[in-house]
């Protein structure tokens, strides 16, 4: 591993732990996190006190037709909104992991509070 991928993966890491500092998820009220790769997007509801996943979905399985990154990453959070309350979730805390709130990741935001979950 070269010094300027390690030290980007330091970097990632010191803002990961930065922002779940702040944020940790209980039964009543999960953290939605969010995950990005290059071709999808990630997210799930996590009860940090029991340490088990609550709701997933993923852009892979959203995905229909010809879509931009940013609309899939809206339909995941409606997706995962409604997954959300489907199982008597009705509001979440949002970790966007080191992630920089813009794009993908305020699209699963913007989605899941348009599917009613309160974030």
């Amino acid at each position: 591993m070269s010094d300027k991928l390690k030290s980007k993966r330091v970097r990632e890491l010191r803002r990961r732990r930065h922002v779940r500092r702040r944020v940790n998820g209980t039964a009543e009220r999960p953290r939605l996190t969010v995950c990005k790769s290059l071709r999808n997007t990630i997210a799930q509801l996590i009860d940090d006190e029991k340490g088990v996943t609550l709701a997933f979905c993923s852009t892979a399985v959203v995905n229909e037709g010809k879509v931009t990154k940013t609309q899939a990453a809206k339909k995941l959070g409606e997706k995962l909104g409604a997954l959300a309350l489907e199982r008597g979730i009705k509001c979440a805390v949002f970790d966007r992991n080191h992630y920089i709130y813009h794009g993908r990741v305020k699209a699963v935001a913007d989605g899941a509070r348009g599917a009613g979950l309160e974030i």
